[in-house]
């Protein structure tokens, strides 16, 4: 993950709505916003429609928890911890099913198992936390145990029906989903006076997940996978391209491109989306000029932005 600096709208911080229920704390150890993003929130619209809980589109009908993420499966495969959001007994896990997402051609009958591999906390009162998608092999509570907030639960994972690395969490109390953002939420979206979240948890409405310099436009699956940059840029390269790999894009959002280099040696470009995506990217660059490349370094900067205001960038740099 490259140097990032990051747009966001804060969400504003509020009590529990009541003594008795829970406080939730980040389900995943990771830097919220730098390397790993909320994908998805809960539905927070009855009808077949859906938006989240700040009438946003990073949701999908009758989702039912927050999606976190990792930006590439190679950071997946590195090791991401699964944590406990709040004390509790184990109630239920399974585990064995394979990382493969549902959309490949390979991908097993999930026969119902949607969640993948995961686990079920009880926290009392009626309040339960699902966790969904974990890796396979890496589940390491038993059904009965007690666990502390905090507590090591697995690691995330491709399980189930996904087609990104990510910890699903879902929040029910008697059975109903409940928005841990908008606990008060009675099938609409809008300003919420209250949160189940322990710390005050900021609201990305789509940015940037990782950028990268290559000689040619790179395939996506390469770049989901985690796309290593060159070490130098080699004299006879056939072209410098820079990418980025964006989420939540609607239509109209931006994603401008800016390469740097010697003797005043520049490439700029503005590429426009024009329909909502849940995850995307977009290329820029040139072909090698004539006598090859000067030596030199080159910076690359990716900007995502939306109505005119930056919601994320990443900069980075090679040299000749």
């Amino acid at each position: 993950m490259r140097a990032a600096v990051l747009a966001l709208t804060l969400t504003a911080f509020a009590a529990p709505v009541a003594a008795k229920d829970p406080l939730l704390s980040l389900p995943i150890e990771c830097d919220l916003g730098e390397t790993c993003f909320i994908q998805n929130y809960v539905d927070s619209d009855p009808s077949p429609a859906a938006s989240d809980h700040k009438c946003g589109t990073l949701t999908y009908d009758g989702h039912k928890g927050t999606d976190i993420r990792v930006a590439t499966l190679a950071e997946m495969e590195a090791g991401i911890t699964v944590l406990a959001a709040a004390p509790g007994t184990v109630r239920a896990t399974r585990d064995g099913m394979p990382d493969i997402p549902s959309n490949a051609p390979d991908a097993p009958d999930l026969d119902g198992k949607d969640c993948g591999n995961g686990l079920v906390i009880s926290h009392g009162d009626g309040w339960e936390t699902q966790y969904c998608h974990m890796r396979r092999g890496s589940v390491i509570v038993k059904k009965g145990q007690r666990v502390a907030k905090g507590t090591a639960l697995g690691l995330v994972g491709l399980s189930g029906k996904t087609v990104f690395p990510h910890i699903h969490l879902s929040l029910r109390h008697n059975g109903e989903v409940v928005d841990p953002f908008a606990p008060d939420a009675k099938g609409t979206c809008g300003p919420s006076e209250n949160t189940l979240w322990q710390d005050d948890i900021s609201y990305q409405a789509g940015g940037l997940l990782d950028v990268g310099f290559a000689e040619g436009v790179p395939d996506f699956a390469d770049i989901k996978a985690g796309l290593p940059d060159p070490a130098t840029l080699n004299a006879d390269a056939a072209g410098l391209v820079l990418w980025g790999y964006a989420f939540g894009t609607r239509e109209g959002d931006t994603m401008e491109f800016n390469i740097t280099g010697p003797n005043g040696w520049r490439h700029d470009q503005v590429v426009e989306f024009t329909r909502p995506q849940a995850q995307v990217f977009r290329a820029s660059g040139r072909k090698q000029p004539q006598g090859g490349w000067p030596a030199g370094t080159y910076e690359g900067v990716v900007t995502f932005s939306r109505a005119g205001s930056v919601l994320s960038t990443q900069s980075l740099t090679i040299s000749r």
